[in-house]
């Protein structure tokens, strides 16, 4: 992509940008903001470094790119962490100053900046390039800092000391030194006090005198004054004003830029630009938002299919068209729409909504569904964070579903905390969209499907599924950090999706490296971290037509991370008997029950069950079917009888494990039913049978479980599913999640 850097004369926007070359992008610009008065050194601002903005002048001419400036008209008048467009605040000076750098150079695409830390500076430079429709590139985000610092010095960023602030840090003895003399002290700092060795607590600011990127010249300070901001005896604050500086030119000019940089136009390399004041922010860059609910879309009645779990606090719904002809991005629309008048009328909306499961027919049609679906849930409607997503493509036609399928995990309150990074960098893939990396809801983290991407490039990983795999599982750890936790100790459950296309021998690799992975993890966490031994996590392996970006497999984990220490969460791994066995249908307590079902429960508060009826196990339930005698080239044809009496044993076993650890059917809030296609048996007629069941469940429970209008349950249609990569070949495989409320 072609970049415009901004540059604020410090170490790390230098840096950025020669991430962003090494990742294959080209910087075509150079863009900067500084005060209104030439005098000033620093302004008052929660954004931009302007200490040196003297200097950065000449970055131009070190460069030979075209540098953009701006002076700052606003200040930081909107001061909560996600950013809205504010008439006056400083951040619309940087809309205005890369607005017009759009304008010069239309092939510019994309954004560099230096954030390391702040998710407050880094909010505002992705809410401007959603505004513009850049892209945000922060290559040096949530990395290492003492890491980052030898990196940069090793790199040759030749960078001095223009401001210090921190305990240690005296004016008048390290302001103007270099990085280099310098890096062994600020480590000593930050065994001492803490202090962030890049200085983004604010401990000190930089200037770059020089770096390979600086092909034609570089900058020499010949004269300088300190002036002190703050003479406090533990930490003064001082500030160096450059008072004269010259050029150098370089005689080696091999690293001389290779980029074609003709597109700028006919401007010359190196000019400066500085962008007019009269120009004003805040305006509208998008298409004019349109109404999704069903109610006012076509006037057409349409037929839809609803199911609802019962917890009061947190229950999942899902919506899909019957008898639906219309092609994926219309079914997605309507169905969209749909679940939008749903919402509102539980007296909800898309804020509330934690995760989306989006499901689709064809996954050659993703960006369409895409198109549609950032249409309808877009960020304003989620001002406290938008939903986390997985998406993969179901054989739901085939199945009797419509082409779009969606379950959507509902809050009735906005208690949530979001982890929304849409700027590309080496931390862990973006997510450029109304869609989140992570949603924290008292306690559980829902993370979105991750892909086995290489996050600075955003491609998949080179080298089969197991790489892939193992890549994914790195992108999901470096979430869960952000959380203060990892995969390998707080989840829950973890559903790997596995594509068609992985041979045989690859799912079983696939299982064996994730098993290590996940062991290697949680040693090395445990060792960091003083933390309980764990949860042991539940596994369900899905095959499926295909995935975003023809990926061969995608990780979806559930995590424990509640705060507070009043409890540690504890795996049940022995079942209390209830005192009074429930015998529904007949079925009895048996030994050989264990070998279905695995559960993950943290006492009193959250209960996931897997249970896998393997066509064995099925032959055991039905006592005289032969499920050989019903194959026909992989083709199951179970009797209607048999799938009832499996489906009433899964429901007897379910309701056992449900009481037996103290939950009720009310604290459910997702309950999912994976059906092979190979059955051939419909929605339509699987649906029935499963509301009998569940019908027949509460009478004979005397009210214990009431069971509603609305299923409860999903059926969702797969290829297979199973409890190991190497046997995705069970009849049926539940899916439970329960918490109180």
């Amino acid at each position: 992509m072609k970049v415009v850097a901004l540059v604020s004369g410090g170490k790390d926007s230098c840096y950025a940008m020669m991430k962003a070359i090494q990742y294959g992008h080209e910087i075509v610009a150079l863009a900067n903001l500084m005060p209104l008065d030439d005098s000033v050194d620093e302004l008052d601002s929660y954004m931009y470094q302007t200490v040196g903005h003297q200097i950065i002048v000449k970055y131009a001419e070190c460069m030979g790119s075209p540098l953009f400036r701006r002076r700052i008209q606003g200040s930081p008048r909107h001061q909560e962490l996600g950013y809205k467009a504010t008439q006056g605040d400083e951040v619309e000076d940087l809309f205005i100053l890369l607005r017009e750098v759009k304008r010069k150079i239309p092939s510019v695409t994309a954004v560099s900046s230096g954030a390391i830390a702040s998710d407050y500076q880094r909010l505002r430079v992705e809410s401007v390039c959603s505004r513009l429709g850049l892209v945000s590139l922060a290559y040096l985000w949530k990395q290492d800092q003492s890491l980052l610092l030898q990196e940069m010095i090793a790199n040759g960023i030749i960078a001095v000391t223009v401001k210090v602030a921190a305990m240690g840090l005296n004016p008048a003895k390290h302001l103007g030194k270099e990085l280099a003399f310098l890096n062994a002290y600020l480590h000593k700092l930050k065994e001492l006090y803490g202090i962030n060795v890049c200085g983004e607590g604010g401990e000190y600011e930089t200037l770059t005198l020089d770096c390979p990127l600086f092909s034609n010249a570089r900058i020499v300070l010949d004269e300088h004054q300190v002036v002190m901001h703050s003479s406090d005896a533990i930490a003064p604050v001082g500030i160096l004003h450059p008072l004269a500086f010259h050029l150098e030119n370089k005689a080696d000019l091999q690293y001389l830029k290779s980029q074609d940089i003709h597109e700028i136009c006919t401007q010359k390399l190196g000019s400066v630009y500085e962008v007019p004041d009269c120009l004003e922010g805040c305006e509208a860059t998008t298409d004019k938002p349109v109404d999704y609910r069903a109610d006012t879309m076509d006037g057409i009645e349409h037929k839809f299919n609803i199911s609802r779990t019962n917890n009061k606090g947190t229950f999942s719904l899902s919506f899909w068209l019957q008898d639906s002809r219309n092609g994926l991005q219309e079914d997605l629309r309507i169905v969209l729409g749909k679940i939008e008048s749903q919402l509102l009328g539980l007296g909800f909306g898309w804020e509330n909504v934690l995760y989306i499961h989006l499901y689709i027919d064809d996954m050659n049609k993703f960006s369409e569904a895409n198109e549609t679906y950032v249409k309808c849930i877009r960020q304003e409607k989620c001002p406290f964070g938008v939903p986390s997503r997985s998406t993969v493509e179901l054989p739901l036609i085939e199945s009797g579903f419509s082409s779009a399928y969606i379950e959507v995990l509902v809050a009735n309150n906005k208690n949530k905390t979001v982890l929304h990074v849409q700027s590309i960098s080496c931390w862990a893939p973006s997510c450029i969209g109304p869609y989140s990396q992570a949603t924290l809801h008292e306690g559980m983290l829902y993370m979105a499907g991750q892909l086995g991407l290489d996050p600075p490039t955003m491609n998949l990983c080179q080298g089969g599924p197991g790489v892939e795999l193992e890549q994914a599982l790195k992108n999901s750890e470096a979430v869960a950090k952000c959380y203060n936790c990892s995969i390998s100790t707080s989840a829950i459950v973890f559903v790997i999706y596995c594509s068609k296309c992985i041979s045989s021998s690859d799912r079983l690799d696939i299982q064996e490296k994730l098993e290590i992975i996940l062991r290697q993890m949680k040693v090395s966490h445990l060792q960091e971290a003083d933390t309980y031994e764990g949860l042991d996590p539940l596994f369900l392996y899905v095959l499926v037509p295909d995935l975003p970006k023809r990926a061969c497999v995608e990780v979806k984990p559930i995590l424990y991370v509640e705060d507070g220490t009043d409890t540690v969460p504890e795996a049940i791994t022995e079942r209390s008997r209830s005192e009074t066995p429930s015998h529904y249908w007949g079925f009895k307590p048996e030994n050989w029950h264990d070998s279905c079902i695995q559960k993950c429960v943290v006492s009193g508060k959250i209960c996931a069950i897997m249970l896998y009826i393997t066509s064995e196990l099925a032959t055991r339930i039905c006592f005289d079917s032969q499920p050989a005698d019903n194959v026909n080239n992989g083709q199951y044809s179970l009797p209607n009888a048999y799938m009832e009496k499996i489906f009433k044993f899964c429901i007897y076993l379910l309701d056992k494990v449900i009481t037996d650890n103290d939950f009720a059917w009310e604290d459910i809030m997702s309950l999912r039913f994976y059906i092979p296609e190979s059955l051939q048996m419909s929605v339509q007629l699987l649906q029935p049978i499963f509301c009998n069941a569940l019908f027949e469940l509460s009478e004979m429970s005397q009210k214990r479980f009431k069971n509603g209008e609305e299923p409860i349950f999903n059926i969702v249609p797969v290829i297979g599913a199973g409890k190991s990569a190497s046997s995705m070949d069970d009849v049926i495989t539940c899916e439970l999640l329960a918490r109180k409320s």
